[in-house]
C-alpha cells in the first residue's frame, strides 16, 4: 500500500470538515514509519493549504481589487534549512521524543528547550521561535500542539484584555525531557576534580637563589670581623635571609 499516494488522494478529495481526520492519519502513518519526512511535510502543507483556502462563501468574498493573501508554507532558503538542521541536531531532545516529530518540529522544540533550560520557561513569541528555528509559524503551532497532546509541555495563555494577549508561557513537564535538559546543562558546566593552583607574579625586592651565584648551597658562611673595641666577633650570614641580615652568633 502506497501511503503517500493514498493520503494525498484523500487530502485532495475530502471535504474541509474531514481534513483534520486526514491529518491525524498522516501523522499516524509517519509515526509508524510508513512515510518519509519529506512526504509528511509535503502532505501536511497540502492539508493546511486546503484548510486556509476553503472558507465559507460569505467569508471568502473580497472587495474587487483587494490583494489576495499568499497561501502556503514559507520558501525554503539555504539559511533557514541550515538553521533548522542545526537546531534539530543540537541534542536538546531525547531520542525517544525526537523520533515522534519531523525535522522542523524538532528545531522548534529545541529552541524552546534552550529557553526553558536558561529561564525555566519559554516566553518567546511564535514569530521569534519560527525565525530562530528557520521554520514557518504554522510549523511552530503544529509542534506545540503535538507536544501538548503528548503531555510533554504545558502552555499558559496570558490574556491582557479582551482583544489582546501576551506571549504564552511554555513549560516542559515531561520528566524524561526535563532530566535530559538538566544532564545537558550539567555537562556543559565546569566540572569538579583536582584544582590546579597557579602562581602569582609577586615582585621580589631581593635576588632569589643568590647562593647559587656565590657557588655555595646548603650551609652557612662564617666570617670574622673586628669590632671597634678590638674584640673578635663571629657572625653568621644566612643565605636565605630576606635582607641578607648579619646575625651575631658568638662573641669572643
Amino acid at each position: 500500500m502506497n501511503y503517500a499516494y493514498e493520503i494525498r488522494r484523500q487530502a485532495e478529495a475530502a471535504p474541509r470538515a474531514a481534513l483534520p481526520a486526514v491529518a491525524s492519519a498522516l501523522w499516524k502513518a509517519f509515526g509508524e514509519g510508513h512515510l518519509s519526512e519529506a512526504d509528511a511535510e509535503a502532505l501536511s502543507g497540502l492539508i493546511e493549504a486546503r484548510q486556509l483556502t476553503e472558507r465559507p462563501a460569505d467569508l471568502s468574498q473580497r472587495p474587487t481589487g483587494s490583494p489576495r493573501k499568499a497561501v502556503g508554507s514559507r520558501p525554503r532558503t539555504d539559511a533557514s534549512m541550515e538553521r533548522r538542521r542545526r537546531w534539530a541536531a543540537s541534542g536538546r531532545l531525547p531520542p525517544a521524543i525526537a523520533a515522534r516529530f519531523t525535522l522542523a518540529e524538532q528545531a522548534v522544540l529545541a529552541v524552546i528547550a534552550v529557553e526553558v533550560a536558561k529561564r525555566g520557561r519559554c516566553a518567546l513569541a511564535i514569530g521569534a521561535v519560527a525565525s530562530l528555528a528557520g521554520v514557518s509559524e504554522t510549523s511552530v503551532r503544529r509542534a506545540l500542539r503535538e507536544a501538548r497532546t503528548l503531555g510533554l509541555i504545558t502552555v499558559d495563555e496570558r490574556r491582557l484584555s479582551r482583544f489582546r494577549n501576551d506571549t504564552n508561557l511554555i513549560t516542559v513537564v515531561d520528566q524524561a525531557w526535563a532530566a535530559w535538559l538538566r544532564l545537558a546543562r550539567r555537562s556543559t558546566g565546569v566540572g569538579g576534580g583536582c584544582q590546579t593552583r597557579q602562581g602569582t607574579n609577586t615582585p621580589v625586592p631581593y635576588p632569589v637563589n643568590s647562593e647559587r651565584r656565590n657557588g655555595r648551597k646548603g650551609f652557612r658562611r662564617m666570617e670574622d670581623e673586628t669590632n671597634n673595641s678590638g674584640q673578635m666577633s663571629r657572625f653568621a650570614v644566612l643565605p636565605h635571609s630576606r635582607h641578607n641580615c648579619v646575625r651575631e652568633v658568638t662573641s669572643i
